[in-house]
């Protein structure tokens, strides 16, 4: 076999290769989004209820609410800790 010979049958195997990776990510991608649309069109995401509130006061109400929570939990989270030492 000659060099240039074994050199072009190289190129083509990478040019095969690199083309059967191209087609495989570009059918995975394909598949991704169509598996995306479908779950999005059947499975619609619940609304929350801050957004059922009307205004502005109701969210805000709302958000302080849940902060609250967030502290109560984080202090009660510290003191179970120290307690355990």
């Amino acid at each position: 076999m000659q060099d240039t010979e074994l050199l072009r049958e190289g190129f083509n195997l990478m040019l095969l290769g690199m083309g059967f990776v191209f087609v495989f990510l570009t059918l995975l991608v394909i598949a991704t989004t169509l598996m995306s649309l479908i779950i999005q069109r059947f499975f619609k995401p619940a609304e929350t209820a801050a957004t059922n509130l009307p205004g502005k006061s109701g969210s805000a109400a709302t958000a302080d609410g849940q902060q609250a929570n967030i502290v109560a939990a984080i202090t009660a989270a510290i003191q179970q800790h120290r307690k355990r030492r």
